[in-house]
């Protein structure tokens, strides 16, 4: 038995080109103004975030790949450019021989301080400021929606 296509009718594909659109340039703008002002890709600065705010400011590998969004040999790789900048330390697992942990080094704890007030400015400027109270409450709302819906599936 043949499965219907549900296709979009012209307000959903107009939504749906606006929300791709609008993701796409936000996230764009992020990642050019932190590798301007900051000398790091958002995906990096996003590792030096996800570890700054773990006990310790260490993870496990595999939570911190879970945390960042990103595959485990992409994460891999981005934790070596890390650690070649001297931000990030991969250790072995103390609970674990088979498992790693990325540590959060000074230097690299240093470098998100530095980059962290123009990124929230970036934020707040691109994505924040824009829209009223009522939208940015909606946004989250929205966001939430999504996320858990996602998680679910």
């Amino acid at each position: 038995m043949a499965v219907m296509t549900r296709w979009l009718d012209p307000d959903e594909q107009r939504t749906w080109r606006a929300f791709l659109t609008a993701s796409r340039a936000l996230m764009e703008t992020l990642d050019r103004e932190l590798q301007r002002d900051a000398g790091i890709p958002h995906a990096y600065y996003e590792i030096l975030v996800r570890l700054s705010e773990a006990p310790g400011r260490q993870l496990r590998m595999s939570d911190l790949a879970e945390a960042s969004g990103s595959s485990r040999s992409r994460l891999s790789h981005a934790v070596s450019r890390l650690e070649s900048a001297g931000w990030v330390r991969r250790e072995d697992c103390p609970t674990d021989r088979r498992g790693q942990v990325a540590r959060l080094t000074d230097a690299g704890h240093a470098t998100l301080a530095a980059a962290a007030p123009g990124h929230v400015e970036g934020v707040r400027r691109h994505l924040f400021d824009p829209l009223s109270p009522a939208q940015v409450d909606q946004l989250r709302r929205i966001s939430e929606a999504l996320v858990d819906h996602l998680r679910e599936t």
